[in-house]
């Protein structure tokens, strides 16, 4: 398993819907693994934090973990793969597909309980820290 984790927005979602801190999950594996963040996970997650002081620690957080700049390589690398999989039945949103090239691109392990994720082929997907 890689040591670099990009947690999707399905994982901090779910966790917070579950009455559980996402960042305190993370926190317990915090020797065995690294984290990563980049801008579509941030976007997806902090636009449904209602409460200001919740959005306040959420970036105060993401703002000390790893963060993927969506460069040029990696529009290219998604749209690449958007083309591909189009081509094959297989249609994913655009907004997974930028994470996953995100994560291909850092060789980072996408942590999601999304099931879009499997079917991007050479990404490492992973539904727990082990």
């Amino acid at each position: 398993m890689a040591s670099l984790v990009l947690p999707d927005s399905s994982f901090y979602i779910t966790a917070t819907r579950a009455g559980l801190d996402p960042f305190v999950e993370l926190g317990a594996k915090a020797m065995e693994y690294e984290y990563a963040t980049c801008g579509m996970v941030q976007i997806e997650v902090l636009r449904g934090r209602s409460n200001p002081h919740v959005l306040k620690r959420f970036r105060e957080t993401f703002a000390v973990m790893i963060y993927i700049t969506t460069v040029n390589a990696i529009w290219e690398r998604a749209t690449q793969l958007a083309w591909s999989l189009d081509r094959q039945g297989i249609v994913i949103p655009a907004t997974d597909l930028l994470i996953a090239a995100c994560a291909l691109q850092t060789g980072a392990a996408v942590l999601t309980y999304d099931a879009h994720f499997r079917q991007i082929p050479g990404l490492e997907v992973i539904d727990r820290l082990a």
